[in-house]
């Protein structure tokens, strides 16, 4: 998950907690609200009461007031009754309000919907118990009527809540979007571009990292690259000069002779050494060169038939078919965008070791497109690699240890990876011992 999606939905989630908070606060108070004026208009009705029932004399003008200004309430009950010097008894209200009546001479009490409100009244020896009950059912509707109202807010405040949070984190992300932009447009070829180091705060820090970095990778490379442009002329030069003086001093000594064989060993391993180079030399320049050179669109299907034939040359008895069955109807899906030279090289590599390490037995090269890439299945029937091996097969020197009596130096596979990768491909191995090899060649697909 990206961390731009984390914030938004941790964004949702602290609001989502924040609005609970406030809509249950909200609700509480309200409630309690509602309740209080609720006892106060039958706490104003328990007064009336007591006046109408003790004062004769105000009777009518208590009952005209009562009647003109105060509204019937839904379910209106009174209570008024003359109480005993102890009062134990009750008379029929519910048992907590009349022991909180008792002690405390006045008393609020909710029993589901119904409210009571109630006091004692004294009048010279005598004491009376005045309640006042009543429904309500309005106070109830307005709090539901609430409770809608909070939980359609809620909702509509999460997916405001949802969509501010994803605009704050698309803006607040963006300077790191930009910076990935740039960075991901520095290649090997323009590793002298810098970032543009604006502001001091964190991606200010994080952009001065990048360009230490490029800094150091691109002292890195041109090491390299030095050292390839040099090696390629200062280790063949001599390497060449002591390879012809030995064929001379080869020619002028006799057949059979004991100099004649030990300049004939001197000439094998100066040869295995001049490819070991070569290969070592191939596979830094796959790597690196500085440039991209002669980057163009080739057509895979012909560039397989180019990779067959240079494998002909070089193993005339080699025993190789060619499967074309399934190839996309677009001939533009055969198209990659890369160097023909160093793909044939890769691809010739490949398709010789299957012979090889087949002891020239059938090779199979099958071309495919699938998922906007083409897949070179390479299959041959050949000795296998053991299976606690096949992930070091592309370091380079390694050989798998039943390759002892091929000949070889380890560098073919790692240096067609290095091509492969170079071409934003990718490469996938099955192998069984004494079944053989599967080798795929992943490469984007489609014009360039």
């Amino acid at each position: 998950m990206k961390i731009q999606t984390k914030i938004t939905l941790h964004f949702l989630a602290l609001s989502t907690g924040i609005l609970i908070l406030l809509n249950a606060f909200i609700l509480y108070f309200e409630s309690r609200f509602n309740y209080r004026d609720f006892f106060k208009r039958l706490a104003a009705r328990v007064n009336i009461t007591a006046d109408i029932n003790l004062l004769p004399e105000k009777t009518k003008g208590y009952l005209e007031m009562r009647n003109r200004f105060l509204e019937k309430l839904d379910g209106e009950q009174e209570l008024f009754i003359k109480a005993p010097a102890n009062i134990t008894t009750n008379p029929g209200l519910p048992e907590k309000f009349f022991k909180d009546l008792v002690a405390n001479n006045r008393a609020e009490y909710k029993q589901d919907n119904r409210f009571y409100s109630g006091k004692i009244v004294s009048r010279g020896q005598n004491k009376y118990i005045v309640v006042v009950s009543a429904k309500n059912p309005y106070g109830y509707r307005e709090i539901e009527d609430l409770q809608q109202i909070l939980l359609f807010g809620f909702m509509g405040a999460l997916v405001i809540v949802f969509f501010v949070g994803k605009f704050f984190s698309f803006n607040t992300f963006a300077p790191i979007r930009k910076l990935n932009n740039k960075v991901n447009s520095i290649t090997s070829s323009n590793l002298h571009q810098r970032l543009d180091v604006t502001g001091k705060d964190e991606i200010a820090e994080l952009q001065h990292t990048f360009n230490n970095m490029l800094n150091r990778l691109e002292t890195a490379f041109e090491t390299q690259n030095n050292f390839v442009s040099n090696a390629s002329h200062e280790l063949r030069t001599p390497l060449t000069i002591i390879n012809s003086e030995i064929e001379l001093a080869i020619n002028k000594s006799e057949a059979g002779s004991r100099q004649h064989e030990v300049l004939s060993t001197i000439q094998t391993e100066t040869n295995k050494l001049i490819q070991i180079l070569n290969g070592l030399l191939t596979m830094a320049q796959s790597g690196y060169d500085g440039k991209k050179q002669n980057w163009e669109q080739i057509r895979v299907d012909e560039l397989l038939w180019f990779a067959i034939e240079s494998v002909k040359k070089i193993n005339p008895d080699s025993n190789i078919e060619v499967d074309f069955s399934n190839l996309p109807a677009d001939e533009l899906l055969l198209n990659v965008a890369g160097n023909s030279n160093l793909l044939n090289l890769a691809i010739t590599n490949i398709i010789i070791n299957s012979c090889k390490y087949s002891q020239n037995k059938l090779v199979i090269v099958k071309l495919t497109a699938q998922n906007g890439k083409l897949v070179i299945a390479i299959t041959d029937l050949g000795i296998g690699i053991p299976s606690d091996e096949l992930q070091h097969i592309f370091v380079p020197f390694f050989r798998a240890s039943n390759t002892h009596e091929y000949k070889g130096h380890g560098v073919g596979l790692p240096l067609a990876l290095n091509i492969i990768r170079l071409h934003n491909g990718s490469i996938g191995i099955r192998s069984e011992v004494n079944l053989g090899t599967e080798i795929q060649i992943f490469l984007p697909s489609g014009p360039s």
